[in-house]
């Protein structure tokens, strides 16, 4: 049998999103960089991100002390003042970096920014700078092409990466990453990367749940590597549920913009009635946790299927301007946003916890580091603010890539190959999708945007019996790419479930029928897996 192959870079970059892409480009001038990503290298959350970028642009009107308290607020007494700092000043230049990159920013000559600025829930003032209705997907196809471009660049698509190398694992001292374990999609074959920094930009988790606005390739598979490698997590039970997810059969995971009520759009029930006054004074715009929950709450008294979003009273011209993608999309199934209301339901949409790191993205684990939705910075608390989530990539990213280049190169021994010699084809794979959809349910329905102990309980215990079942599935069988996100999901559903038990009270995005008033002091959760 041929060696499966072997290969050699300065760093591997886990994850093709708007923090991997960013830090591939900032390291690339003087590194040799693996760019490692499951799918096509655009298939990430970030490109189906639609609102924008918060950052202070318009000195005029804004200052960074009022995004600093914005945000803080939002994370419910739980953020790292530190880090709010760091990110939000670090804001301006960020967005200078995207453009120098060739970003198009929507611009308005009427702006001290020149650009055009728009407002989401949370936000005091305007600061999202956007293109159009589809930022993600703007930055992401302008960085793409650079990354495609640069030499220094190696990309390997549908490359799924199944377990880091470390020190220990070798059964040597110490427990620096040593690299990853890789399953090329096309050869099905398990090969080798080693490099003396691994960043992983892998994203979230929502695909843990029955309904989300997450692509299918948000899995949770950073943080679960980074888990069985030995690294902290923190602030688990945080699941943002963005407010108004598309509602229709045949549309999957789109997301109406936080924009859209932004821009003065009303939650009605389907007799036409606002409600979101009677849970908050500032209605629309509050933030995503809150909304979540009013929008569920009189789903389940009324025993609705959906609520709605109502932008009609603004001028056809202004919405299809303002609003392109939604728009043409929402056309094409059959609903004119500029005559009728959009039919709207929670989904999840954002992990605000993850693999804990500093301000230079490092983890617990030398040569380690993660950016984006897989990292629990201290930024976002009990509940990421809008459009806060783009620019913590961007700037913890150069970070990252600023602390790596400052490292001393160093030589690195041959690791070992993956070895298979133990295990056999699977004869069918009807456990790994019955187990998936049942995992799927069960964080649904006992995990979701209310939550009690008992329920809690419930699915711990299920939980545990799925990852049993699918761990001796992964020894005895030859790996395929949807045992490894099974095995990803439900060890990222436990760890959901333990943060949420240790909260014994409501704080954001994590409301407790049992424990729904909020403590006198905020405490993260953390989970140590040496422990």
């Amino acid at each position: 049998m041929d060696q499966s192959p072997y290969f050699e870079f300065d760093v591997l970059i886990l994850g093709s999103g708007l923090a991997g892409m960013t830090a591939a480009l900032s390291l690339a001038g003087e590194k040799r960089v693996a760019m490692i990503t499951k799918r096509a290298l655009i298939d990430g959350a970030s490109a189906w991100a639609q609102g924008g970028i918060a950052a202070v642009l318009d000195h005029v009107e804004d200052d960074f002390e009022h995004h600093i308290e914005d945000t803080l607020t939002a994370g419910a007494g739980l953020c790292n003042r530190s880090a709010v700092e760091t990110i939000v000043r670090n804001a301006p230049e960020s967005i200078r970096w995207l453009v120098d990159h060739g970003v198009a920013f929507t611009t308005d000559s009427d702006n001290p920014s020149g650009y055009h600025l728009t407002r989401e829930g949370g936000h005091s003032h305007r600061r999202i700078i956007h293109a159009a209705d589809a930022t993600g997907r703007a930055v992401q196809t302008t960085l793409e092409a650079c990354v495609r471009a640069h030499p220094n660049i190696t990309l390997f698509e549908s490359h799924f990466a199944i377990d880091l190398i470390t020190q220990r694992k070798l059964g040597q001292d110490g427990n620096r990453v040593l690299g990853v374990y890789v399953l090329n999609q096309a050869t099905q074959q398990v090969e080798t990367f080693a490099a003396p920094h691994t960043v992983l930009a892998t994203g979230g988790a929502g695909k843990v749940y029955l309904y989300t606005s997450n692509p299918d390739t948000a899995t949770g598979d950073g943080i679960a590597m980074a888990w069985r490698a030995g690294c902290r997590v923190a602030n688990m039970e945080f699941i943002q549920f963005h407010p108004t997810c598309l509602y229709h059969p045949h549309a999957k995971s789109f997301l109406i913009s936080e924009a859209v009520r932004g821009e003065g759009g009303k939650l009605v029930l389907p007799d036409g009635t606002p409600f979101m006054a009677r849970y908050d004074d500032r209605a629309e715009l509050a933030p995503r946790d809150i909304v979540a929950r009013a929008i569920d709450f009189e789903m389940k008294k009324d025993g609705l299927d959906c609520v709605y979003l109502d932008i009609t009273h603004k001028p056809a011209k202004f919405i299809i301007e303002h609003f392109p993608t939604i728009y043409a999309t929402c056309k094409a199934l059959g609903i004119d946003i500029t005559r009728e209301p959009i039919p709207v339901v929670p989904a999840a949409h954002y992990t605000c916890g993850g693999v804990l790191t500093d301000l230079a993205a490092r983890t617990d684990l030398p040569g380690l580091y993660a950016i984006g939705e897989v990292a629990s910075t201290g930024l976002h608390g009990a509940n990421r603010l809008a459009s806060n989530s783009l620019l913590e990539c961007v700037v913890l990213a150069r970070s990252a890539a600023e602390n790596i280049l400052a490292q001393p190169s160093t030589p690195q021994a041959r690791l070992p190959l993956w070895d298979e010699s133990r295990v056999t084809d699977a004869e069918e794979e009807v456990t790994i999708s019955h187990n998936w959809d049942e995992l799927r349910r069960l964080m649904w329905n006992y995990v979701g945007i209310v939550r009690s102990t008992t329920r809690l309980k419930q699915a711990e215990r299920r939980i545990a019996l799925l990852h049993e079942e699918v761990e001796a599935f992964y020894a005895r069988y030859t790996i395929s790419a949807d045992l490894l996100e099974l095995r990803n999901l439900a060890t990222v559903a436990d760890l959901i479930v333990l943060c949420a038990m240790q909260r014994h009270e409501s704080r954001g995005l994590h409301y407790t029928k049992d424990f729904p008033e909020q403590t006198a002091v905020a405490v993260d959760s953390i989970l140590n897996p040496m422990l």
